[in-house]
């Protein structure tokens, strides 16, 4: 079958994106092929076409569960039989996925690359019809790359198990030394590379400087209406700026790692079908997703690297009409971004202490503890020993990265609750325990089937809606269970903990701690990177992130902040058009700094300036309730 056949019959699209078809056709002639497609340049139909047209499975490592999954679930709907080896699969389900791999005409198989080190899964491979090896995110196979994972090094053993088999490797952003890593790590002989430019010529990339992020906010989405995306920090955030929206009239919706499956379900689908117009989100948002006409991406916080920033900012205009990408940027968040990021950064002592007091936790022997899976208060933790919390997630997710552990995180508590009571018998004994009535009431309202079978129960859903404290709450389910009035099954951890490895303590972190110091290193430089960018209002902003990239622009994009405003200067000659323009707007009436922003059409920064000046003049002044007036 000819690979625009597949295209036609699986995803219903009649033409390839740009290198598509040359990349599908060198992994088809059975060539090692390298494939860098910024975000939103269609990598998975890379190898998912070619895979399709031969015979037997392709292998996918991909250090994304939640992707994998995604990726999974979409090609099950286009009628593809797939796996994905996810954390948390017991021994039979494991053994039994994989013997459907081996029989049962599966075309993908996706994992991750601890996974990959399981001899189990070593072993069935072996036994696999392997007619493609992908590694997506390759990036992260390189020391130099965002989000490096020593596991990716060891990919490798699949090459080994199949030397015949051709690879191809895949990432949206790559620098010239991490795209060598790669070729060097995964064996690559002769590769055919393949590099899309970086170059988005239809987003308009801007940085403002303002002190009310809030105001500034509100004036982009009513001057760049359509779909928008706005990045925050942390989950918080996502429910303030959310319900600031709401308040403001604006239709949003918010996205962050701790809210249900379903509940991702519902607001992503009501983001993508235009039921919302804008989503609120921390980072955890975008991966895999393909929404063609967003028109507006906001960072309410500064990036944590330009790798990140790129493919946040690479969500807007894949349609290709004109898109704009904003950073807010206050004076005190460059601070912020050092203290966050670089000042939380766990030492190899800090890992070490952190490491064998989770031992110590768990009651971990010495040379014990492999693959054993426990459930883990993160909270409790850090209480009983003491330690940072932030410095301590940090830890964890080092471990996690460097394979020590696999940190599962649930973020809701899973309770199940069954009325084990006739209702009369119920509403008698709420007669005599009028506490309980709005607890009872709230669940019997939310969830149909409680009387007839165990119900998952979002607490955190139940304790909003009853109003009531959460110690409240879980008091009370505990009485009506000890009344046998439900039956309760509630485990009150927030994660779960796998450990990878047997307890050795430093010789288990001394492996690694070359890697952390590296990877030390590699963040400070991404985070000056960063401040950098933002701070360099000279350079067409899109000149920078190309040659960040390795890649040079003779060209200004002529649309981003920093283009405008000088073609704004250069058009006007000084910046006496916008005094002009405040004189004349103050001869109406007196006006606020944000009045003035929304009738003069400038930056914030120019328009702040020219007030300063017209006040140094004495031909404007600002009055006691923030106004200003002619003088």
């Amino acid at each position: 079958m000819h690979p625009l056949e597949v295209l036609e019959r699986y995803w219903n699209h009649t033409s390839f994106r740009p290198y598509q078809e040359e990349i599908i056709n060198s992994v088809l002639n059975r060539e090692d092929t390298f494939a860098l497609l910024p975000t939103g340049g269609g990598k998975s139909v890379c190898f998912q076409i070619p895979a399709l047209i031969q015979d037997g499975i392709c292998i996918v490592v991909s250090p994304l569960i939640a992707l994998m999954r995604d990726q999974v679930n979409t090609l099950k709907a286009k009628g593809i039989k797939a796996i994905a080896l996810t954390s948390g699969m017991s021994y039979k389900d494991l053994d039994t996925q994989l013997d459907n791999c081996i029989y049962g005409n599966y075309k993908f198989l996706y994992l991750s690359p601890e996974r990959l080190q399981q001899s189990l899964v070593q072993d069935r491979i072996q036994q696999m019809k392997v007619n493609l090896i992908a590694v997506d995110e390759a990036h992260c196979i390189s020391q130099w790359g965002n989000d490096f994972r020593p596991a990716y090094q060891n990919i490798t053993v699949l090459r080994q198990m199949h030397p015949h088999v051709n690879c191809i490797a895949l990432t949206a952003t790559a620098k010239y030394n991490v795209v060598d890593d790669i070729v060097a790590n995964l064996d690559f002989i002769n590769p055919n590379i393949f590099k899309a430019s970086f170059a988005r010529p239809n987003i308009a990339y801007n940085v403002m400087h303002t002190d009310d992020k809030l105001f500034q906010l509100d004036y982009l989405l009513k001057t760049y209406s359509g779909s928008s995306i706005i990045y925050v920090r942390n989950r918080r955030a996502t429910t303030n700026i959310h319900n600031y929206l709401n308040s403001k009239g604006f239709s949003s919706t918010f996205y962050h790692g701790g809210i249900t499956n379903k509940e991702k379900q519902e607001r992503l689908y009501e983001w993508s079908h235009g039921q919302k117009q804008i989503m609120v989100a921390t980072t955890a948002f975008g991966m895999g997703i393909d929404k063609a006409n967003v028109k507006t991406v906001i960072h309410f916080n500064l990036p944590e690297s330009l790798e990140s920033y790129y493919q946040e900012a690479g969500r807007a205009g894949r349609d290709g009409k004109l898109a704009h990408a904003f950073i807010l940027k206050q004076h005190i968040d460059e601070e912020h971004l050092r203290s966050q990021f670089l000042s939380t950064l766990p030492s190899v002592k800090f890992v070490k202490t952190v490491y064998n007091r989770l031992c110590n936790y768990f009651q971990i022997s010495y040379g014990e503890g492999e693959n054993t899976i426990h459930q883990f208060d993160f909270r409790s933790f850090c209480s009983h020993y003491k330690l940072n919390t932030t410095m301590t997630y940090n830890t964890l997710l080092l471990l996690d990265r460097n394979a020590i552990i696999t940190l599962t995180q649930h973020y809701n508590f899973r309770t199940k609750i069954q009325f084990i009571t006739t209702n009369a018998v119920l509403f008698k004994y709420l007669e005599t325990h009028l506490d309980l009535n709005i607890l009872v009431k709230v669940l019997l309202r939310t969830y149909g089937g409680i009387f007839d079978y165990d119900t998952k129960v979002n607490l955190s859903l139940v304790i909003n809606k009853a109003k009531l404290a959460e110690k409240q709450v879980i008091a009370q389910l505990q009485r009506l269970e000890k009344d046998e009035v439900i039956s309760l099954q509630m485990a009150d951890t927030d994660s779960e903990v796998t450990f990878l490895k047997p307890r050795e303590d430093d010789i288990t972190i001394n492996p690694i701690a070359k890697t952390i110091n590296h990877q030390h290193t590699l963040k400070h430089q991404q985070i000056e990177s960063v401040i950098n960018y933002i701070k360099n209002d000279s350079v067409c902003r899109s000149q920078q992130l190309l040659l960040y990239f390795g890649e040079k622009s003779n060209k200004a994009c002529g649309i981003c902040s920093v283009c405008t405003s000088k073609a704004s200067k250069g058009h006007r000659g000084s910046d006496d058009s916008i005094a002009i323009k405040i004189i004349k707007s103050l001869e109406k009436e007196p006006l606020s700094s944000r009045e003035l922003l929304h009738q003069i059409k400038c930056s914030e920064q120019d328009l702040l300036q020219s007030l300063s000046e017209l006040i140094a003049l004495k031909k404007i002044k600002l009055t006691h309730a923030n106004t200003y007036i002619l003088a």
